[in-house]
């Protein structure tokens, strides 16, 4: 799924982005809602981890939705 479909099925897709990042607050989805740079931004706050690491991981999450 490409990252404009994200944005638009940001209700049905948060559910999906909570599973794989437990640590993410109702909060942090809202306040990420839909934007990549803030949810890549989240995630390196949430889970101390690097930004190339955050993005890969992020692109690798996004192909897995359907």
């Amino acid at each position: 799924m490409n990252w404009d479909q994200i944005a638009g099925n940001w209700k049905q897709v948060s559910g999906e982005l909570r599973a794989k990042w437990g640590k993410l607050t109702d909060s942090d989805v809202e306040i990420i809602r839909g934007n990549r740079e803030k949810l890549e931004g989240v995630l390196q706050e949430r889970y101390g981890t690097g930004k190339e690491k955050v993005k890969s991981d992020v692109d690798e999450w996004a192909k897995t939705l359907k």
